[in-house]
């Protein structure tokens, strides 16, 4: 079973543009029937949800993200949304973090550009957050697309050649940079939330809560 964050098949940014064709994302299939395997219903599912391999590929292929990469190795893969420099918390933090999202919600609404499923995933896996509100979030494809409309039209470094190699050689250095300084891993705008934080901030109710509960265990136990 995977647990995973998915909004309406076709409406990863709320208006089924093209660009859900260019981004991966692990929305439902769009056909309405129930799965037979694990119950998901793909039409009025969305947020944090768990269902079965075969309802969250729909037909598309398993990849591999790499966590804890050089720097190297993070430059060498041109295509974002592979690789993060950010670490892996172990095995046991990421499926509790994941099953308590699962459990309680407190994720937030689905945003192509603020709160995707590579920004779920990376979360799980290391329990960071950008806290800075007016960047994108932390999803290595939007930073990918970022860093390259910034190199093409952006940089002042453009007009120092004319030559078509010289342009993209430049061009490249820029999106390079661009990618590696909007990682989750070497951004300074990130912060670490346990989960049981994160989902309070997003639902006073469930902070109220367990602020009874512990109160009410504080004046059961006895003094000392």
């Amino acid at each position: 079973m995977v647990i995973h964050f998915t909004r309406a098949a076709g409406h990863e940014i709320g208006t089924g543009t093209f660009l859900d064709s260019f981004l991966f994302s692990s929305s439902s299939p769009a056909a309405a029937t129930t799965c037979q395997r694990c119950g998901h219903l793909p039409r009025g599912r969305e947020g944090v949800v768990m269902s079965c391999l075969d309802c969250f590929l729909h037909g598309g292929s398993l990849y591999l993200f790499h966590y804890a990469v050089s720097p190297a190795f993070f430059l060498a893969k041109a295509r974002g949304g592979t690789c993060t420099l950010a670490a892996s918390d172990p095995g046991h933090v990421v499926i509790h973090r994941a099953r308590y999202l699962l459990d309680k919600g407190g994720f937030g609404a689905y945003s192509l550009f603020k709160n995707n499923c590579e920004d779920f995933a990376i979360y799980c896996k290391t329990g960071l957050l950008v806290e800075t509100a007016f960047s994108v979030g932390r999803s290595g494809q939007l930073a990918s697309l970022t860093a390259a409309f910034s190199a093409v039209a952006s940089s002042p470094l453009r007009f120092l050649t004319t030559s078509a190699g010289g342009l993209a050689l430049v061009t490249t250095g820029m999106y390079c940079v661009g990618r590696y300084v909007s990682d989750i891993g070497v951004r300074r705008d990130v912060v670490k939330i346990p989960v049981q934080t994160l989902v309070a901030q997003a639902t006073p109710a469930a902070m109220e809560a367990e602020v009874a509960a512990a109160g009410a265990v504080g004046a059961s136990s006895p003094a000392c």
